[in-house]
């Protein structure tokens, strides 16, 4: 903003040592990536998927993370985890030059290395290069558009800067549909600050930008009954009867933002809620920042207090939260700066370590890393099972077999449906790749229940409990049923 602009001496010269430091650690992840023990969770495996099948959107989120998947797996010509997983911390190295490149031009070149070191040591971040997912094909075109956007600011509005904020925020948005709360914060902020107002011509024109860019998704929204929107609603759960699912959750609530000590590292976390909890204290800029992180965590603490929300839903809190603390800190109390980086650096250590030798460690009677382990174990010995009774088809009702199925099968000679439903489809499986109508023969049925919910004869052939990994307590049992039967009682 205008009056938060550092001189063009005081943010030079950051770039070097940022972009060293973001080598460094981004090398480092992809090595440990490279010999990671974990199987891909079923998000990832949904992901790469939808990567098989480019379309501008999918049954739960957006189409970028697809994309992204298709185009590294295909120039490296392997489906390989590595290959899946290998654009997340690449993508979190640029993010974080991108926030470096906002604090020079805010707060100077100390801060610009320090914003870049904190933001790729936070534990979310440290989680989000390990694995792939949708907030970490967000945060980049996010942070593009947070500084296009503050470019413009810096001039009093501009068409050029409004519109790349406008496009990057598209895009973002393609990634995940919480880039929308950049429109939420930037309306704020152009309600309470006068710097950050740029003219209704520019945001006018950043907003038409914004939704050319999403128009793809959009149109194939509604081709396919809103199920983006839908899906949405399921998680929003209380939106549909209020007056039947909303509910005081205080325990969730409490859950949601004890979490966030830990997506943001506990020190950063505390300071950000201090500098909140003293509004009138602060300058214009730590405002601007505030506004586009306090209302992020506020909304997703609504939905945790009325239904239940996954810590990571506020992850774009933490983008100007990074803004906002550091410099912060590094003015004067560069000792807590030392003290939250040291706990996060710790952790963005331990958590890549444990993918490669952490595999066995236990954690009250449980595989530490249990939800990424046994889901190839569980995929071959349904494959065999079929294998073994003769059987060609596969056709499971549990959306994580299925994940897991699709991926760890690709290729095979044993084909893999959802069962199908009569009513509306529950996931991606289901709406995309139900068993076929004209299905004849007897297929192996993968279910956890003993009774299949079905009017069919059935024969029950195995029970698959593993000791260990994601399927010790979803035990699954196999049947063989006749495929006709089974599409004409399709309602399990």
């Amino acid at each position: 903003m205008p009056n938060a602009a550092a001189t063009r001496a005081e943010r030079s010269g950051w770039l070097l040592p940022a972009t060293l430091i973001t080598l460094a650690i981004t090398l480092l992840r992809v090595a440990l990536l490279a010999v990671n023990r974990t199987d891909l969770f079923v998000d990832e495996a949904q992901y790469w998927l939808w990567g098989q099948e480019l379309a501008f959107g999918y049954y739960s989120k957006p189409p970028l993370i697809g994309w992204t998947i298709r185009a590294v797996t295909g120039l490296a010509g392997s489906d390989a985890a590595f290959w899946i997983r290998l654009p997340a911390p690449l993508l979190h190295g640029a993010t974080a030059l991108l926030l470096g490149a906002i604090a020079a031009r805010q707060a100077g070149r100390a801060a610009a290395i320090w914003v870049s070191a904190a933001y790729l040591t936070l534990p979310m971040v440290s989680v989000g290069s390990a694995i792939i997912s949708t907030d970490t094909i967000m945060v980049p075109f996010l942070a593009l558009a947070l500084l296009a956007w503050l470019r413009g600011l810096d001039t009093g509005g501009s068409y050029p800067w409004a519109i790349v904020a406008g496009l990057a925020l598209g895009i973002a948005f393609l990634g995940k549909y919480a880039a929308v709360y950049f429109l939420i914060s930037a309306g704020l902020a152009a309600a309470f600050l006068w710097q950050a107002r740029p003219g209704w011509g520019p945001a006018l024109a950043g907003l038409a930008a914004f939704l050319i860019a999403i128009s793809p998704n959009l149109i194939w929204n509604i081709a396919n009954g809103m199920s983006t929107l839908e899906h949405t609603l399921d998680n929003a759960d209380w939106v549909r009867e209020p007056d039947e699912r909303a509910r005081l959750n205080l325990p969730g609530l409490a859950a949601f933002l004890g979490a966030q000590f830990i997506v943001f590292g506990p020190v950063f976390f505390a300071v950000l809620l201090r500098l909140a909890l003293c509004w009138r204290a602060r300058t214009a800029e730590q405002r601007f920042w505030l506004l586009f992180s306090i209302p992020v965590i506020a909304i997703v603490s609504v939905q945790a207090l009325l239904s239940e929300a996954y810590a990571n839903w506020a992850a774009t809190a933490y983008l100007g939260g990074t803004l906002l603390v550091v410099p912060w800190l590094l003015d004067g109390r560069g000792g807590w700066l030392r003290a939250g980086l040291a706990f996060n650096l710790a952790l963005a250590l331990a958590i890549p370590l444990l993918t490669v030798f952490g595999t066995g460690l236990r954690a009250g009677g449980d595989l530490l890393l249990a939800r990424y382990l046994g889901r190839d174990e569980m995929s071959q010995a349904i494959l065999d099972a079929a294998r073994a009774e003769g059987l060609d088809t596969v056709v499971a009702e549990d959306r994580d077999i299925l994940a897991d199925l699709f991926y760890f099968n690709r290729g095979g000679a044993i084909a893999v449906y959802a069962r199908p439903v009569d009513e509306r489809a529950p996931n991606h499986y289901v709406l995309k790749h139900s068993m076929p109508r004209a299905q004849e023969g007897s297929v192996l049925l993968v279910a956890m229940r003993r009774d299949p919910k079905t009017d069919c004869p059935v024969v029950r052939v195995g029970h698959l409990e593993p000791e260990t990994g994601a399927y010790k307590r979803r035990s699954q049992k196999l049947f063989r049923v006749d495929a006709q039967c089974l599409v004409a009682r399709s309602s399990p």
